[in-house]
């Protein structure tokens, strides 16, 4: 109807978008709501936000947990939270595997046979020892998945030590070893990698029999976390959580071309421009060119 003003939730919105340029009393009054209650809604709106940064936070240790327990389902999932201490209720754990379209694989009766050699762990080379690395001494990677509107995306990082510069990336629908595989090609473009150390969890890209014979051709010294210890590579840990916080949680997008030009400026952003206090308030590359100079 001509002259119908919008749904009180479509008001609030516009305030909280204009309330920066703007004062509040004075937007309220035009909208003809009560200042009461859009401080009711705005704070119902910092409760939802907390509770899906939490969820974020548990889908991702859930996604960890399936990744190295292929065969738990939601009650074995929902003990292991506890034992995180995560205090979850098992409706809830179920629904976040739904909701992340992940279940555990159904152990079949097979015929024994022998399927070849074992898969590879490596010594913990690091040993959480991430400070006061040289240049292309140590390196860590990891990935991480981002939830689209068309599933998941998964994005493999490889970091140097050195100056917590990222140092190659790559995005893709699949978390597999080729995903793997195309990040380390890229890594050895831009870096002399031979002799250098490369640090990962236990993952099973990680450990499979392709990835320890890739690595010893590039002559690059693998190293291993101890079983389900995230603390064991925490560096990573810690660039995906600001990258999801300062990027993937306050940007929208669509399409695949979308996400991968928000990471490709993200990274641009941290590697160039995001200075950190342990690198004399320089960032990663500033910092780099200058220990050099």
């Amino acid at each position: 109807m001509k002259g119908e003003l919008p749904t009180y939730t479509a008001r609030y919105e516009i305030i909280s978008a204009l309330a920066a340029n703007y004062p509040v009393t004075w937007l309220t009054d035009m909208a003809k709501i009560h200042r009461s209650g859009y401080y009711k809604w705005l704070n119902r709106q910092e409760v939802e936000d907390q509770k899906n940064r939490e969820e974020d936070a548990l889908k991702e240790l859930i996604v960890e947990i399936h990744l190295n327990h292929k065969i738990f389902g939601y009650p074995r999932i929902k003990e292991m939270l506890k034992e995180r201490g995560f205090l979850v209720n098992h409706k809830k754990v179920y629904r976040l595997m739904c909701e992340l379209q992940i279940q555990s694989v159904i152990r079949k009766k097979r015929r024994s046979y022998q399927s070849g050699k074992p898969s590879r762990i490596f010594d913990n080379l690091l040993d959480r020892q991430f400070q006061h690395r040289s240049y292309n001494e140590a390196f860590v990677t990891d990935i991480t998945y981002i939830s689209t509107p068309d599933g998941f995306r998964y994005l493999s990082v490889i970091q140097d030590l050195y100056n917590n510069e990222v140092v190659a990336w790559k995005l893709s629908k699949r978390n597999d070893f080729q995903l793997v595989l195309d990040t380390i090609r890229a890594f050895t473009e831009k870096r002399n990698v031979y002799g250098s150390i490369l640090h990962s969890d236990q993952g099973y890209q990680y450990t499979s029999h392709h990835y320890v014979k890739e690595l010893a051709h590039l002559g690059i010294r693998g190293s291993h976390s101890r079983k389900g210890n995230c603390h064991d590579n925490a560096c990573i840990e810690s660039f995906f959580s600001h990258f999801k916080s300062e990027c993937i949680y306050i940007n929208s997008f669509e399409t695949d071309q979308e996400l991968e030009k928000l990471v490709e400026n993200y990274i641009y952003f941290y590697n160039y421009q995001r200075f950190q206090k342990k690198l004399s308030h320089l960032a990663p590359i500033e910092y780099r060119c200058q220990m050099a100079a």
